[in-house]
């Protein structure tokens, strides 16, 4: 995939394609495995699907800081809370870095957050969901941060090169985040029996969200998904990956995060919660229990306990930071107006 430079509508602007070749140009850029950069035409659709997409992403990112930033004045040792104060300021940047991709389809970050506090856009159901024990950090980020990696290197290719770009930054920091939580739970397992105890727990509470919804519905109706569950999805990703946004199904990123997973936790002596896992020599994959999206996605949606105090903390930290935003609006003002009197 390479970048060009080029010309045409600013940002956010699609401009007519009546009589100028502009959705041929398009598809041919598609075709060829270029990207797509903000000032060049993209249907209407192409940009609603990057502008939901990128949204939501950019959303999880910082609610996602929420789980594991409750530990961080409870770490056990200075050296485990200066990682996890690391990895949790890594994520608020990768908020930063997609909100910025986001902004160049010509939306606002503000409008973005806005959309977020009242319910009009979502993060992530996985982040609704408890950090009750230190072991919980680590789990969080074995498995949640290596389903992310799974789910997301892939969007380093993305079509749209904004997007494309700001991946290669999140998964090579996601890439240690997942290292780091292996860590931890290695060396929870190599402690006590209780301490490899909490790590079992931990695994038992966070490997279906990890497994369910860091990949999304089924591309099929099967594993509990009826048809009119999983049709629309699958429409959605159909539409995704001839677009170039995604390179993969919900199902082929969620097999290969099983197939990573299976073998790291026969190394830490954990067991993961699915009776069912198994290799299947004929398949040349592990098997584990299809996911019944419907009864889980209402059992951890968006109207829960957790999923209302995540956007509740969300929505004060934005209110409480609003004399930052309005002071640095006030200096780079004060700045501009200083360097036009120099001019």
């Amino acid at each position: 995939m390479t970048a060009r430079t080029t010309t045409g509508a600013t940002a956010g602007a699609t401009p007519s394609a009546d009589g100028d070749g502009l959705p041929a140009r398009f598809d041919a850029l598609i075709a060829g495995g270029e990207t797509i950069e903000p000032r060049d035409w993209m249907p209407d659709g192409y940009r609603r699907m990057l502008v939901r997409q990128i949204a939501q992403h950019a959303h999880s990112e910082i609610i996602g800081m929420q789980p594991e930033g409750a530990w961080l004045t409870r770490a056990p040792s200075l050296h485990r809370k200066s990682v996890l104060l690391a990895k949790v300021q890594d994520e608020a940047g990768h908020g930063l870095y997609l909100y910025s991709a986001a902004e160049t389809l010509g939306v606002d970050r503000a409008d973005l957050l806005d959309a977020l506090h009242k319910g009009r856009q979502r993060a992530s159901a996985t982040f609704n969901h408890p950090a009750l024990t230190w072991a919980d950090t680590g789990a969080i980020a074995w498995l949640t941060d290596g389903a992310a990696v799974i789910n997301q290197a892939p969007l380093c290719r993305t079509s749209y090169g904004p997007y494309a770009r700001a991946m290669r930054r999140v998964c090579q920091e996601e890439a240690f985040h997942v290292r780091q939580g292996y860590d931890t739970m290695r060396a929870l397992c190599e402690g006590t029996p209780e301490q490899k105890e909490m790590a079992q727990d931990a695994v038992n509470r966070w490997w279906l969200p990890a497994v369910a919804l860091m990949f999304g519905p089924p591309d099929t109706g099967a594993g509990g998904a009826d048809a009119r569950t999983a049709a629309p999805g699958a429409a959605v990703s159909r539409r995704a990956m001839a677009w170039g946004i995604k390179r993969h199904t919900n199902d082929e990123l969620r097999q290969r995060f099983v197939d990573s997973c299976v073998p790291q936790a026969e190394r830490l002596g954990l067991t993961l919660p699915d009776p069912a896992i198994r290799w299947n020599e004929e398949r040349g994959h592990y098997d584990f229990t299809p996911v019944d999206w419907d009864t889980y996605r209402e059992a951890l949606g968006d109207d829960t306990h957790w999923a209302r105090q995540r956007i509740a903390h969300r929505r004060a930290a934005h209110e409480d930071g609003a004399w930052v935003r309005e002071a640095a609006a006030a200096y780079a003002a004060r700045a501009d107006a200083a360097g036009g009197e120099d001019a």
